[in-house]
């Protein structure tokens, strides 16, 4: 092919190698190794994350050429409960809260009009009749009333022809008369009426000709009746067999022409929402809901002369008020005559509001994701359309197209074609700044092109450039962080697992912090008997501007080391923003010296402990260099670096020097005086102890009571327990900051001699 359009028949490297679905988890990852990454969309799931415009995403995980969706009228209602259309073209749309009827002219389709209104929470259905006139269904009181769809002027529900009230039906109509709901309304070929009811379940049939606008249910009767809780749907198959799914136990009964029912399948979800028929007599019954339990609350609807009756409204009604999923989502069968009902197709997060059988397949729309899907007899099925609503509820056909009413929001559209057929990707985050390469798309795919836009900030439309068509099969929009692509389909255009090969630009590692400890080891060995005592070693709590955990998670704990006074422990932090593997290397360097000379290279840890007793005592400093070096050819790689603040390295114990000791007699008592210095080269002096004659150790203060220098002098004299005179052993020591200890002792013998 020619032109624009053409197919990329480059293999793809996700079909070589069999692994599409795995590598979809590519998406909005940063790169976790060196070289080439593809980013590929190859099913349903991704393609979801786009938006589709003229585009249905298929099950295979293909792009089609499908219907567009045209928004017509947003509505002042919540929902679009159900949706008629004249021979004219002219639409109806059934709404809730507030309760109205609107006439769309289809010339003027932004210009709704208001036909009718209620004081009751819904219009829950309009259908057109054979006789011109359009008739409408209201919730909670059941009512169908008869409207003339021609007025000019609004019509209220006090002056509309009642034709179904059932707090009116007598004891001959039903034997225990009280509230309904009516969920659905049909007519048969020879124009009567049919009304689906809830609270008691029952189907009515109205005869046309008996209707009197004076009298509520003239030619009312009794047609069907089932110990449900509601009937929910309507159908006519081929055979003019009435077609009904209930609420309660999920069945599906085939009505004949004398109201005998026969159940032709129960499903095993509790309430049937829709039944549809197709040309070869095929029915098909979308369910939701679990028979075990229903967890929804009864709607109370207070009635005349203050009395409250408790309602049970079906679960895919509450949960479209509730704006909520279903749990377990819905189910489709297929019911053909003589096979056995066969499961069509279900989704884990879908409601299925409503069926409709068509040529080209089954249409379901859906909530609370506001999904239409076509579905094929075989179960592949196609998302062609998604309404900017949580609900797509009801639609009709009006001639090529189909009218579809929403909910939350209530929106009216228009689905069908349309000369805008694009698909936009979800946006991709490379992780780091890149550049883009070959565009993949699988062998077969044909009628379409793609388009390229690129950028450094998430949202496109801050700062991103144009969109640009490949260069040949080559990106030609310039390197960016984020990357989306666009593929635009002509008729019978088709493609599927389309992917972007990218390279990540090299980004140099950052070490975000560095703290070293002296007194520290990490990995210490020690007895079960004796543990040595724990230090923990932590970074500064974060703050607004440096929150370490968000880009290094080792960073959020702190790192248990062994107390050791021989030990010097250093631990950092870092990060690489193409998330390659990286490795360290520490270096130290003195005061005074301008050469930093290599401790330790091809750490993989981010924690190193060495040996201080080695070293010099005296102020010194640690540098950290992480590299990329493991990720990239040594052309490439980039390296980054932290140094710590200054520390001490301080092994060597004080000097304690000229202890004297005198020892002294008087008055009966016995006292022992003594002095010593106590001198450190590197650190101040911290503690000073004495013990007598081997006793437990004491604390003493310098002369001028302050521990902070590296000389500092002590003079003491205590009062000893016996008064005679006897030789006496003193011992004193002194600690530096660094816990090395110096000891002097000395004996003083007994007074004279």
């Amino acid at each position: 092919m020619s032109g624009l359009f053409r197919s990329l028949t480059r293999p793809s490297l996700l079909l070589i190698l069999g692994i599409v679905a795995p590598l979809t988890g590519l998406i909005s990852q940063p790169a976790s190794a060196q070289g080439t990454h593809l980013w590929s969309q190859a099913d349903l799931t991704q393609f979801e994350k786009g938006t589709a415009q003229g585009v249905e995403l298929t099950s295979d995980g293909h792009l089609r050429q499908g219907p567009g969706l045209t928004p017509l009228v947003t509505t002042d209602s919540t929902f679009v409960w159900s949706v008629a259309v004249d021979k004219d073209g002219a639409a109806y749309l059934g709404t809730g809260s507030p309760a109205t009827i609107l006439r769309i002219d289809p010339k003027q389709p932004g210009k709704p009009f208001t036909l009718f209104e209620t004081k009751d929470v819904s219009v829950q259905v309009v259908r057109l009749g054979p006789d011109g006139s359009l008739y409408a269904a209201t919730l909670p009181s059941g009512r169908v009333y008869r409207i003339n769809p021609n007025a000019t002027a609004k019509i209220s529900e006090t002056t509309a022809p009642v034709v179904f009230d059932p707090a009116k039906l007598t004891a001959a109509t039903e034997q225990s008369a009280h509230a309904h709901y009516v969920w659905d309304l049909a007519f048969d070929a020879t124009g009567r009426l049919y009304i689906a009811t809830g609270n008691p379940a029952a189907v009515y049939r109205v005869d046309s000709a008996k209707i009197d606008p004076a009298k509520p249910n003239a030619g009312v009767a009794e047609f069907f009746k089932t110990d449900e809780a509601h009937v929910r749907s309507l159908a006519w198959d081929a055979k003019g067999n009435l077609i009904a799914g209930t609420d309660g136990s999920g069945l599906v009964y085939r009505i004949d022409s004398t109201g005998k029912g026969y159940v032709l399948f129960e499903a095993p979800r509790r309430e049937i929402t829709s039944v549809a028929v197709d040309a070869s007599g095929t029915i098909y019954a979308a369910s939701v809901g679990d028979k075990s339990r229903n967890p929804l609350p009864p709607l109370p609807v207070q009635g005349a002369g203050g009395t409250t009756i408790t309602l049970l409204q079906p679960g895919s009604l509450q949960q479209a008020n509730a704006s909520a999923s279903l749990p377990d989502g819905s189910e489709i069968y297929a019911l053909a005559e003589g096979q056995a009902p066969r499961h069509l197709w279900s989704a884990k997060d879908e409601i299925v509001y409503a069926l409709l059988s068509r040529p080209d397949g089954l249409l379901a729309l859906t909530g609370n994701r506001g999904r239409i899907y076509r579905i094929q007899p075989d179960g592949s099925f196609a998302d062609i359309a998604h309404v900017e609503a949580q609900q797509a509820l009801a639609f009709t056909a009006s001639g090529n197209a189909m009218l579809v009413g929403a909910g939350n929001t209530g929106r009216f559209y228009s689905l069908g074609v349309t000369a805008t057929h694009e698909y936009a990707s979800q946006v991709f985050d490379a992780g780091a700044l890149a550049r883009f390469g070959r565009a993949e798309v699988e062998p077969g795919s044909r009628a379409f092109h793609i388009l390229t836009r690129t950028g450094d900030v998430e949202q496109p439309v801050r700062g991103w450039t144009e969109w640009q068509p490949l260069n040949g099969d080559a990106v030609a929009s310039p390197a960016g962080r984020y990357i989306q692509w666009k593929a635009v389909l002509a008729e019978g255009g088709s493609a599927g697992n389309i992917g972007v090969n990218y390279l990540a630009v090299n980004a140099a590692p950052v070490v975000d912090d560095l703290v070293v400890v002296s007194g520290a080891r990490v990995n210490a060995v020690g007895s079960a008997a004796s543990q040595p005592q724990s230090v923990p070693i932590a970074f500064a709590p974060a703050t607004a501007n440096n929150n370490l955990a968000a880009i290094d998670s080792s960073a959020s704990t702190p790192l248990q080391a062994a107390k050791d006074r021989t030990a010097v422990t250093a631990r950092w932090a870092a990060h690489d923003d193409n998330g390659d593997d990286l490795t360290y290397a520490l270096y130290l360097r003195g005061d005074g010296e301008s050469v930093w000379r290599l401790l330790k290279d091809g750490i993989t840890e981010k924690a190193y402990s060495f040996d201080a007793t080695q070293i010099p005592d005296g102020g010194y400093q640690v540098k950290v260099v992480a590299s990329d070096a493991p990720s990239h050819t040594p052309a490439d790689a980039l390296t980054g670096e932290k140094i710590s603040p200054r520390f001490e390295i301080d092994t060597t114990p004080p000097v304690v020097s000229n202890l004297i000791a005198v020892q002294r007699t008087a008055n009966g008592k016995s006292t022992l005086a003594f002095t010593f210095h106590a001198d450190d080269a590197t650190s101040p002096i911290a503690r000073a102890e004495y013990s007598l004659d081997a006793g437990a150790w004491q604390y003493i203060e310098p002369v001028d009571n302050l521990s902070d220098a590296r000389h500092e002098t002590y003079a003491f004299s205590l009062e000893l327990p016996d008064p005679k005179p006897a030789e006496h052993l003193i011992t004193v020591r002194a600690y530096d900051r660094h816990d090395n200890v110096g000891l002097a002792k000395a004996v003083i013998p007994a007074e004279g001699k």
